[in-house]
């Protein structure tokens, strides 16, 4: 379900009551505990929070006019997704996170590489996710994400 919403308070507005709540109080969390400097605003059809061009003029490798994704959320058709892009290439924090993620909430880990889903809004585990924030910079980032590029090269 890819949303043609241009802000996040278009995307907000759109969704579903039932899932209105969660989306508002996960991006009041990402927004309050994003590493400093990011931005947010939509990509992809979903909320965005993302390395600004100011930051890191290079861009997303795929399509160098989009800055660099951080941290998406997305309101799909069977669960709401949080896609971490420092999850997959940096092994510690993922390993971080699933040890984490069962003090949290009562249901199984549901993750892909980078994505998160949750298909009970009422288990969205709030304070973990803004620990997880906490745990990468963008400076990080950056460097792990070139890191991943001359790898592939």
């Amino acid at each position: 379900m890819t949303s043609l919403a241009t802000t996040p308070e278009d995307y907000i507005a759109q969704l579903p009551p039932d899932r209105k709540v969660a989306i508002i109080k996960l991006h009041n969390v990402i927004l309050k505990h994003m590493p400093q400097g990011l931005e947010s605003g939509m990509a992809y059809g979903m909320l965005a929070y993302f390395v600004p061009k100011s930051i890191y003029p290079s861009g997303y490798h795929c399509k160098p006019f989009p800055p660099l994704p951080f941290i998406n959320v997305a309101s799909q058709k069977n669960c709401i997704v949080i896609y971490h892009s420092g999850l997959y290439p940096k092994e510690e924090l993922y390993d971080w996170f699933v040890s984490e993620y069962p003090k949290h909430c009562k249901y199984k880990l549901d993750m892909g590489k980078s994505c998160i889903r949750f298909k009970k809004t009422d288990d969205i585990p709030y304070v973990l996710i803004a620990q997880l924030l906490g745990k990468m910079s963008i400076k990080e980032w950056i460097t792990i994400y070139e890191s991943t590029l001359n790898l592939k090269k």
